[in-house]
C-alpha cells in the first residue's frame, strides 16, 4: 500500500519532532561535549570517524553524538538519500522485519519507524500496514538523519588508512578529499563488511557480460526475452529473480544446490533481549555451535519473495542442482550441472558476501594484520570448520580488531568493525534492523570507556583544576571560638 503524504502529515510530523525534542530535552540530551580537543602539528583530529552512513553508520553516530562525543563525522561513497542498499541493490519490495521492532531508535519511542509512520498517516493506517516498503524505510532513515542533525558527509569514499603517531590517518576522495585524522574509526560498511561479493571459483574468467553478482547495479530491462539462471534459494536470488521477471525475462531459473527448500528461519524463533544481550558473552564453542546451525539450516527467503517468483509461468525451481562448471559457449553461457547441461544468456549469482580483507585497496594497511576465527579462536573441537564463519574477524568487546601478531598493527585496536562481520563475536547487532539499537550501545560504551581512560590524566589536572564554588562563604558562622570561649570558663 502506498502512503501519499498530506497537510495533516505535515502536521503530525512537526508535532513528532517538538515531542522528541523535548523527550531529548527532559533526558538531557545530547550530553554536554567531554572529550578533550586534540590537535597534530596544527591540524584538527576527530573523536571517531564513521565509514558508511546506512542504517548501522547512523545508530553508530547517532549514539556517539547523543553520548557527548560530538567531534565526530560519517562519511558515505553514496549520494544522499542512497545510503545502504535499501533502494539501490535491495531488489525486494518490502523489508522482512516485523513493522514492529524498534530499529535504530536508541530507546528513543518518538525516534521509532512506528512513531514516524503514524505521525503522518494514523493509527488506522498502521494497523493495515502489513510490512514496510522498503523505499518508506529509506525515507525513515533519511528523516531520522534530519531530525538529529547529524553530520554526514556524501559522495565521499575512504581510499587508505595509514597510522601517524597513535592517530589514524583517513585517505578520503570526493566531494571531499584530503587525509583526516581520527582518534576512533568505525567501519559501518553493511554486508559487505570487509570483503565483498562472494563469487564462485566456477565464474572466474567468465566474461562479465554474461553474468552479474545480485548487489550488482544490473540492467533488468536488457534482460527481455532472455534465458536467465539465478543462483540460490536466499531472499536476494528471490528478489533479483522477481525483478527479472517483471522485467520481462523470456524464463527464469532458480538453481538451488540444497536438495529441499529451507523453510524456517530458526534465529526468529528464539529471539529475545537474551540472545541480543548475551550471545556475545558466551564462550567461543557456544557461539560457533549457534552459527554453525543456523548456517546449516539456512535462513528462508521471505514467502512473499517467493510468490512474487512462483506467481510467473516462465519461472522454474531446480532443486538438487549444483553448478559443476560454466563455460561461454555461443553467445551465451553452458552451465553444467548435477542435473545435466543448461543453456543460458545471463546468470546472477545470489551467493552472498566474503569477510576476504585482501581484497579492498582500502584496507590494505591492515588487512594482514587482523586477526580472525581461524588464528586460534576457532578451535577442531566446536565442530567442521566453515568458509565464512572461519575467516570473520576476532574481535574485542566493543567490535575493535584485533593483531594476529600482537604489535604488528597497533592501530586495529582503535578501528571497530561495526558491520555484519562481527556476527561470530558479536551475534546479530550490527547489520540487521532488529538489535542495531544495542549493537550501537555496546559500540559506544567500549568507546567512550577508551577515550576516557587514554585521556585520565587531563580529566584529573580538570578536576584540580575546577574552582567554582558551592558556597559563597556567607552560609554559616563558625562556632567554634564561641566553644573555645565556653571552654576557659
Amino acid at each position: 500500500m502506498k502512503h501519499t503524504p498530506t497537510p495533516a502529515a505535515s502536521t503530525g510530523l512537526a508535532a513528532l519532532e517538538a515531542q522528541l525534542a523535548q523527550d531529548l530535552d527532559l533526558l538531557e540530551l545530547p550530553a554536554k561535549p567531554w572529550v578533550p580537543t586534540r590537535m597534530d602539528e596544527g591540524a584538527p583530529v576527530r573523536d571517531v570517524v564513521v565509514i558508511g552512513a546506512g542504517m548501522c553508520g547512523l545508530a553508530a553516530i547517532a549514539k556517539l553524538v547523543l553520548t557527548g562525543i560530538t567531534n565526530v563525522v560519517a562519511y558515505d561513497a553514496a549520494p544522499a538519500g542512497l545510503e545502504g542498499p535499501w533502494v539501490t541493490f535491495a531488489r525486494m519490495q518490502t523489508l522482512r522485519s516485523p513493522k514492529t521492532l524498534n530499529g535504530p531508535s536508541l530507546g528513543l519511542p518518538q525516534l521509532t519507524f512506528r512513531a514516524w509512520f503514524t505521525a503522518q498517516w494514523g493509527v488506522e493506517a498502521w494497523r493495515s500496514l502489513d510490512k514496510i516498503p522498503k523505499g518508506q524505510w529509506m525515507n525513515y532513515l533519511v528523516w531520522y538523519r534530519k531530525v538529529l542533525g547529524l553530520p554526514v558527509r556524501n559522495s565521499v569514499r575512504m581510499t587508505g588508512l595509514a597510522p601517524v603517531g597513535d592517530l589514524i590517518a583517513i585517505d578520503i576522495e570526493g566531494a571531499e578529499t584530503g587525509r583526516v585524522l581520527s582518534r576512533r574509526l568505525v567501519l559501518a560498511t553493511g554486508r559487505s563488511g570487509l570483503g565483498g561479493f562472494a563469487v564462485p571459483d566456477f565464474l572466474t574468467g567468465i566474461d562479465r557480460a554474461y553474468w552479474a553478482h545480485s548487489a550488482d547495479e544490473i540492467d533488468f530491462d536488457a534482460l527481455k526475452g532472455k534465458r536467465v539462471a539465478v543462483i540460490g534459494a536466499g531472499a536476494s536470488s528471490m528478489d533479483n529473480a522477481a525483478t527479472a521477471l517483471e522485467a520481462g525475462a523470456g524464463s527464469v531459473d532458480m538453481l538451488i544446490r540444497r536438495k529441499e527448500m529451507p523453510r524456517i528461519n530458526k534465529l526468529t524463533g528464539i529471539g529475545s533481549p537474551g540472545v541480543v544481550l548475551g550471545m556475545h558473552q558466551l564462550p567461543d564453542a557456544w557461539k560457533w555451535k549457534f552459527f554453525d546451525y543456523t548456517a546449516s539450516t539456512q535462513t528462508p527467503p521471505p514467502r512473499s519473495s517467493t510468490l512474487r517468483v512462483s506467481r510467473h509461468a516462465n519461472a522454474r525451481f531446480f532443486l538438487d542442482c549444483g553448478i559443476v562448471a560454466v563455460k561461454e559457449d555461443a553467445g551465451g553461457l553452458l552451465i553444467e550441472t548435477t542435473q545435466g547441461p543448461m543453456r543460458y544468456d545471463f546468470l546472477i549469482a545470489a551467493t552472498g558476501f566474503s569477510n576476504d580483507f585482501n581484497g579492498r585497496p582500502e584496507f590494505a594497511a591492515i588487512a594482514p594484520h587482523i586477526r580472525t576465527w581461524s588464528d586460534g579462536r576457532y578451535t577442531p573441537d566446536m565442530g567442521p570448520a566453515r568458509a565464512g564463519m572461519s575467516d570473520a574477524p576476532d574481535l574485542g568487546p566493543a567490535f575493535e580488531f584485533r593483531e594476529r601478531v600482537p604489535g604488528s598493527c597497533p592501530m586495529l585496536s582503535h578501528i571497530h568493525c561495526f558491520n555484519d562481520a562481527a556476527m561470530l563475536t558479536h551475534g546479530k547487532v550490527s547489520g540487521d534492523i532488529p538489535a542495531v539499537s544495542a549493537g550501537a550501545d555496546r559500540l559506544v560504551r567500549g568507546i567512550a570507556t577508551s577515550l576516557f581512560a587514554e585521556d585520565v590524566e587531563t580529566h584529573f589536572a580538570n578536576l584540580i583544576a575546577y574552582d567554582t564554588p558551592e558556597l559563597q562563604g556567607d552560609e554559616w558562622v563558625d562556632s567554634t571560638p564561641v566553644l573555645q570561649k565556653e571552654a576557659a570558663l
